[in-house]
């Protein structure tokens, strides 16, 4: 854990951004794996490690903005639990961790929320992701289950986005601690990419270095020969030469801040001519977003940066052919690159997703687009010193995403899609690295982990 005043200091700042009223954060609770007492890893919830910082369940968090004071809600163990666990710190002991001193049993949370809305006071509560969230919620404020999700607070939304954004000290030491994590996950991936191979076991050993070094991995491993499906996380396929295989990894620090890594290599450690051509494309977008990070841009730019990167590597290939600019405009390159440039990270790797996509990555001047492709940029917005946010580039032939508009004579003024036919069965390449906005520019974080063509031929060797 930080130290308890950095906590402190979390909860008078959105204190000082919010109105009026009370500040409920419910703690995350155990969830079962088959039967009740078989349960999976237990997660917090994020934003209750941001401002309350304890990682067990049965907690609860208020902060009253009109009083000034902090409450925490937790029961003292039982001899069963002793029994089962051995020795627990108390309720006060824990509270004392993160700076708060109004230490209540679970039971008076009810009792709190009932007396604030007696009052007529305002509860506010972020967006609830599980199932017993919104039963708790609602059991608390008297509502249906199927009221909650509207009644989020968009006042505690947009303040609690506009602090857990901007990344301190002690937070970036933490993602590079998970990021030197991913390193040795992506080294060792790299070195077992060998022919005859089944992905699992590639997928299982770098699963198992995460739990081995941090607290397991940040989202389920993606690992896969056939790249062509974005988030592939069927690992069944033997590897076999000729083929590439994206692993698309990350750690959790043991404060739960995230890594997320992309690498993609060749099956037995030599690119082709024609894996390394389509390779270097990614490589120069990715290098070229990166070197260009630096406040006040938007991500939104460093996205279509990429694209016309991508986009004219494809002409040289004579995959696309006519006005670079214009058909990055009009979406043509979205073929090869659906997606968006990146995303926010840190105690989340897809970062406060859950609190909304538009309000992390967008705002009032940047808008999301409608497009096919930029539609799925997940961050827009200008980039501000302390943000940590991915850049990955990417390079697809989906074999039914290229029919289709073949089909439809979608965008033949720039692609050749006679010379496209001959890649359907390439798969897919994408490179990921994680971006630190600095005040002058951006620091890439981490052990750097192999990724130009000689270095991954290397490592492999």
């Amino acid at each position: 854990m930080f130290n308890p005043e950095l906590y402190s200091t979390r909860r008078e700042k959105l204190r000082k951004l919010m109105n009026s009223g009370l500040l409920l954060f419910p703690g995350n609770n155990e969830a079962a794996f088959n039967y009740p007492s078989n349960t999976y890893n237990f997660r917090q919830d994020s934003s209750f490690l941001y401002f309350f910082g304890l990682d067990h369940p049965g907690f609860a968090g208020i902060i009253d903005v009109d009083n000034g004071e902090d409450y925490f809600f937790g029961d003292d163990i039982t001899m069963d639990d002793i029994i089962w666990m051995g020795p627990q710190p108390s309720m006060k002991g824990r509270a004392a961790k993160v700076g708060i001193t109004n230490v209540l049993p679970y039971i008076k949370l009810s009792e709190m929320i009932q007396e604030a809305i007696d009052k007529n006071r305002k509860i506010h509560f972020l967006p609830p992701y599980r199932g017993e969230q919104y039963i708790q919620l609602a059991e608390l404020l008297g509502k249906k289950t199927g009221e909650i999700k509207d009644m989020a607070s968009v006042e505690l939304i947009k303040s609690v986005i506009k602090l857990r954004s901007v990344k301190g000290e002690e937070e970036v030491k933490e993602i590079e601690f998970a990021l030197n994590i991913a390193y040795n996950m992506h080294t060792t991936a790299m070195k077992i990419a060998m022919p005859g191979i089944v992905e699992r076991e590639i997928a299982g050993k770098i699963e198992g270095i995460a739990l081995c070094e941090g607290l397991g991995v940040s989202f389920p491993v993606i690992l896969s020969i056939n790249g062509q499906t974005l988030h592939n996380h069927y690992h069944g396929n033997t590897l076999v030469k000729e083929r590439m295989m994206v692993t698309d990894a990350g750690a959790e620090s043991l404060l739960h801040y995230a890594s997320d890594i992309t690498r993609t290599v060749p099956v037995g450690g030599k690119f082709s001519r024609r894996q390394k051509d389509i390779y270097e494309i990614v490589l120069a977008a990715n290098m070229k977003a990166i070197e260009s990070v630096k406040p006040g841009i938007t991500n939104k730019e460093l996205h279509i940066m990429a694209c016309e990167t991508i986009a004219s590597g494809l002409k040289d290939l004579g995959l696309m052919k006519g006005d670079v600019k214009e058909a990055v405009t009009r979406g043509a390159h979205a073929l090869f690159m659906p997606h968006g440039l990146g995303h926010m990270m840190g105690l989340d790797v897809h970062d406060m997703e859950g609190l909304g996509e538009d309000y992390v990555g967008y705002d009032d001047q940047v808008k999301r687009s409608d497009q096919f492709g930029l539609a799925f940029l997940r961050l827009g917005r200008k980039l501000e010193p302390g943000f940590v946010f991915t850049i990955e580039p990417g390079l697809y032939f989906i074999p039914a995403l290229i029919d289709q508009w073949k089909s439809e004579h979608k965008f033949e003024e720039f692609i050749n899609y006679d010379k496209v036919e001959s890649y359907k069965d390439f798969g897919g390449i994408r490179i990921e690295d994680d971006v630190l906005v600095t005040n002058n520019g951006y620091k890439v974080p981490g052990k750097p982990i192999p990724k130009t063509v000689s270095e991954v031929e290397d490592i492999m060797g």
